[in-house]
């Protein structure tokens, strides 16, 4: 009989997961139906009106192939479906990926994505377009189109140094004879053009009152991440230095209560794969060398601070893949997450892919969230959910 207690009381705690999961979640949908195309790395916004726009790059690959473009759909207020997608921008034969939607403080609306020259990450330039007249029924009507052209000075270099040494002494070199990862990258760093080149968007900025623009960027040539910095609300760009780690890519960046700002980094560097958490006393000019936190991480990162205090992070909180897609919370500003709910969770399905997501959260203290939805190599497309955070707790 005690047996048996035990059994059904692990049924009735595992359906109330369930059911918690199910009232928190109020909406879910494809914004179009399952196709071949590759489909990946969304972003939404909230407009003014009360209209949602999302973006994605969609074509026939990622940076090899010269057919991909940023496509977008709207979500308009009131309404359940999102509109047909449309083209947001695209720069002829050559690849463009990774888009990000934002307002800055005067209702602006900046798209911002890289052209992938050369078919190489590397060699990626960052462009973007904005737009005041943005509440029609399909693309908005973009008044500027530019690139954010950054120069990293020797500043830069040194910054590289310096951190590398404030970070663990056992790690692993490619050989025995060969130069040690840290090496290559320290005399990476002080050549001018390649830490010029090839900084990526991936994740939302952190917009301050006084007009500064905190955008994340990250460099799969240098492994690490860097912010873009605009004190005019975005019509001119300065890099910040560097933040320098094993493997800290794709930042997602708040602010915590004491002012420093926080960024947790996807884990692109040895194993075991952990989130990477880096901070900044000076409204993000300069990082601390990263370290690694408990959180597992195989693609994906995106952190909030909610209206209520609470911080938000949406990842891929597993070891081996993208099958799992998780959102927690957290009343200690990252020190313990006690709430967690699953976005998506194919553990039977290896092929599965749940990753890039976007999150942000509207007055009405919702949170709306875009991922990449992959079942199967011709079954892609962008999921949109709606979330109540009340409910998770």
């Amino acid at each position: 009989m005690k047996k048996l207690y035990s059994i059904c009381l692990l049924i009735f705690v595992n359906l109330g997961q369930v059911f918690a999961q199910n009232t928190a979640i109020l909406n879910s949908m494809l914004i179009f139906p399952m196709q071949g195309k590759h489909v990946h790395g969304s972003s939404i916004v909230s407009l003014p009106n009360g209209d949602f726009l999302s973006v994605w790059f969609e074509g026939s690959g990622e940076r090899t192939a010269d057919d991909v473009k940023i496509m977008g759909a709207r979500l308009k207020k009131g309404t359940n479906t999102w509109s047909a997608p449309f083209l947001m921008a695209d720069t002829p034969h050559i690849p463009d990926c990774n888009p990000v939607l934002f307002l800055n403080q005067d209702n602006k609306l900046f798209l911002v994505w890289i052209a992938v020259q050369a078919n190489k990450w590397e060699q990626s330039i960052l462009r973007f377009k904005t737009s005041t007249d943005y509440n029609g029924n399909g693309a908005p009507n973009w008044n500027w189109q530019d690139n954010i052209l950054l120069k990293p000075g020797d500043d830069f270099a040194k910054e590289v140094a310096a951190k590398f040494k404030a970070l663990p002494e056992t790690h692993l070199g490619w050989a025995g004879y060969a130069p040690q990862y840290d090496d290559m990258i320290i005399s990476a760093s002080t050549d001018a053009t390649k830490r010029s080149i090839g900084w990526m968007t991936r994740i939302k900025p952190l917009l301050f009152p006084d007009g500064r623009i905190v955008l994340p960027l990250y460099s799969d040539g240098f492994n690490m991440s860097m912010m873009a910095i605009s004190d005019d609300k975005g019509t001119s760009w300065l890099p910040s230095l560097p933040v320098v780690g094993r493997g800290p890519i794709q930042p997602a960046v708040i602010q915590k209560k004491n002012g420093n700002l926080l960024a947790y980094m996807r884990d692109s560097g040895d194993s075991p794969t952990r989130v990477h958490v880096s901070e900044s006393t000076d409204k993000g000019q300069s990082w601390s060398a990263t370290t690694k936190t408990e959180i597992p991480n195989t693609a994906s990162v995106e952190l909030l601070v909610l209206n209520d205090g609470r911080w938000a992070f949406l990842g891929n909180d597993i070891y081996d893949g993208r099958y799992r897609l998780s959102l927690n919370l957290s009343d200690d500003e990252g020190k313990t997450w006690k709430w967690k709910i699953r976005m998506e969770d194919h553990s039977s399905t290896s092929k599965a892919g749940f990753s890039y997501p976007s999150l942000i959260q509207t007055k009405d203290g919702l949170l709306h969230l875009t991922y990449s939805y992959h079942l199967e190599k011709d079954k892609k497309s962008i999921k949109y959910a709606v979330v109540d955070p009340q409910k998770i707790k």
